[in-house]
């Protein structure tokens, strides 16, 4: 990890596209100004750690959708059937 010390007005550069910018610092608060391309997410750590969980859950749910279709479609179809193939003749 990287530890610096800024000053209200002082910056640091990431990479040559995004700068993080110390706008004001207030008791144990500071505020920070990022600049950053827009395919570049930037995301306070508390709403990213929510969006991922979100993402995990969607996921979980998407795949217990896919083996209940699975079923489904086992049930329509015996595995004998889906396993016959159609012979040329």
């Amino acid at each position: 990890m990287l530890i610096l010390t800024r000053k209200t007005g002082e910056a640091i550069t990431i990479g040559e596209a995004i700068v993080v910018s110390v706008l004001e610092v207030r008791g144990s608060q500071v505020r920070l100004g990022i600049s950053a391309p827009a395919e570049v997410a930037v995301h306070r750590a508390e709403i990213y750690e929510r969006i991922r969980e979100t993402n995990l859950q969607a996921g979980s749910v998407a795949l217990s959708r896919a083996g209940a279709l699975s079923e489904r479609l086992r049930a329509i179809f015996p595995k004998s059937s889906l396993s016959e193939s159609p012979t040329n003749g």
